[in-house]
């Protein structure tokens, strides 16, 4: 009887393909549309065409800043979801232009390529020559960067001395147009439409009006800003009132740009000078009503020193409507003090939540923190117990993620080896499946472990804020009988009205809570 033998398929073999190593590229584009060696189109199209020209490469995402300074790496949000993505294990390669377009920032440029090689990432900086798996020294990478950040810093300086003579010999424009103007060939011209509301604010302040009661006007009216938003508030009126622009003046360098890196914007008190030009543009008001309008002001804030300067109120600013977004403002009706939506103002079919009574406001506030005094340990300690937890997880396998990181890298390359043996015919198909199926369940292995350390993340300032929270909440008597102002600035970020009867308390470090209203607190 003849025997059989059976001869498992080997279709398989031939359909595997070894893992391609994940590549992205960094690009800092110019917005000037001029510079078409920078743009992003054409990086865009450069790295696409090399990435999908390599066999062994994947193509992760492009990554591109754009009109965005080199000199703060925390400034540029494409760089900082890079980073994220290489922090969670999706990236294995970067490729960058040179190390200028990478950072102009020697301290940011080193301290991410060492934290990208601690977790087994190459950066390439093709125009540099550079590969950072082959740099045993930081010397050469650092010169490089050194270099971009001295042509940043001569590149400022030359500007802020160019601003400083065309300052200094009136031919300065400003970038961009105040409300009431339009910026046109270099010059402000009177906007037909916004400049009637300049003179009418101005005209209201000086017949005996508040800076609030000109903003509730101009919102209830659905006058848009300059945003074309209506959302007016009193410091816009402010700004407006006191800006020497409409009457058609210009005082230059109200703030600067410090001469070290990295680079700030500061309001400028005194330590730059500052240049005041007269008869710039077109006025919109006379110099007469300007200064009567300031006189107006000096003597209101003596009698109210602490009025116009920070929040007028406590709640100003912090309500949001939870229907249609928009804010809440304050309103007096028949002695009694209401907050209201501004979309029902102008109109009860724009958005349907009531005015609601500040007295209520304020009783649900004493609520919520005499809750949280009661309750901290069980509701805020708990919670920061938690985020310890995490941090400290955390902690402990950063250098896990990197050393495992190290190791993937060198399976998945010894894994292109065989390929390319396999392929070449240098190796049988039996051994190479043998070798391959052992790399790849040590490969399964390493990443299943990499992504359970990479799934808990917790953030320093969730921590810190708790810790504020508890601190601040803790402190006092046992119970609150009062509203306590700084108390409230202090940990609410904002109160959403979510129902007409529901107030959502968004304080620091992520919490919310939800107070009920009385049915008899609301308003028309």
């Amino acid at each position: 009887m003849p025997q059989v033998q059976v001869i498992e398929p080997v279709n398989s073999l031939y359909r595997y393909a070894p893992p391609k190593l994940r590549v992205c590229a960094y690009a800092r584009v110019s917005s000037d549309s001029a510079d078409q060696l920078n743009s992003f189109s054409v990086q865009m199209e450069h790295y696409t065409s090399m990435i999908a020209g390599n066999d062994e490469w994947e193509l992760v995402d492009i990554y591109a800043d754009e009109g965005i300074t080199g000199t703060r790496s925390d400034k540029r949000e494409e760089f900082q979801r890079m980073l994220s993505d290489c922090r969670k294990g999706k990236i294995d390669r970067i490729l960058v232009k040179s190390v200028s377009r990478f950072a102009r920032n020697i301290h940011d440029c080193l301290s991410t390529v060492r934290e990208l090689k601690a977790l087994g990432i190459e950066v390439e900086f093709e125009e540099d020559g550079l590969k950072t798996a082959d740099m045993h020294d930081e010397m050469i990478i650092g010169a490089f960067s050194s270099i971009a950040q001295e042509e940043s810093t001569s590149i400022s300086n030359n500007m802020r001395w160019s601003y400083a003579r065309r300052m200094q010999n009136g031919s300065f424009t400003c970038c961009c147009a105040p409300y009431g103007y339009n910026f046109l060939d270099n010059t402000l011209i009177s906007n037909p439409k916004e400049a009637p509301i300049v003179s009418r604010i101005f005209g209201s302040y000086l017949s005996g009006k508040s800076m609030e009661q000109i903003a509730d006007e101009l919102n209830a009216e659905g006058i848009p800003c300059k945003s074309g938003e209506v959302n007016w508030l009193y410091t816009a009126v402010s700004y407006i009132l006191k800006s020497e622009r409409y009457i058609g003046d210009a005082l230059l360098q109200k703030s600067y740009t410090t001469n070290t890196m990295p680079f700030q914007t500061k309001r400028n008190k005194g330590e730059r000078d500052r240049y005041y030009i007269t008869g710039s543009h077109e006025p919109i008001i006379s110099r007469s009503e300007f200064e009567q309008a300031q006189q107006l002001m000096k003597a209101r804030n003596a009698l109210c020193p602490s009025k116009g300067r920070g929040r007028q109120y406590a709640f100003s600013g912090k309500i949001k409507c939870g229907k249609c977004g928009t804010n809440f403002s304050r309103r007096v009706t028949n002695g009694k003090t209401y907050w209201v939506c501004h979309k029902h103002f102008r109109s009860k079919e724009l958005c349907e939540i009531r005015q609601i009574r500040e007295d209520a406001i304020i009783q649900a506030f004493i609520r919520m923190v005499n809750k949280l005094k009661q309750n901290s340990r069980y509701i805020l300690s708990s919670a920061l117990m938690e985020l310890m937890d995490l941090k400290s997880k955390i902690t402990m396998s950063d250098v896990k993620v990197g050393s495992i990181n190290k190791e993937i890298a060198e399976l998945t390359k010894q894994s292109l080896v065989l390929n390319r043996l396999r392929t070449k015919g240098y190796m049988d198909s039996a051994i190479f499946m043998q070798k391959n199926n052992e790399i790849n369940q040590q490969l399964d292995l390493l990443k299943r472990n990499r992504r359970r350390l990479l799934e808990s993340d917790a953030d320093d300032e969730l921590i810190s804020d708790c810790r504020l929270l508890i601190e601040l909440v803790e402190q006092g008597a046992p119970y609150l009988t009062g509203f306590d102002e700084t108390l409230f600035h202090s940990i609410v970020n904002r109160i959403v009205v979510t129902e007409q009867d529901k107030l959502k308390f968004c304080l620091i470090g992520g919490f919310e809570f939800t107070e009920q209203l009385p049915g008899e607190v609301f308003g028309r």
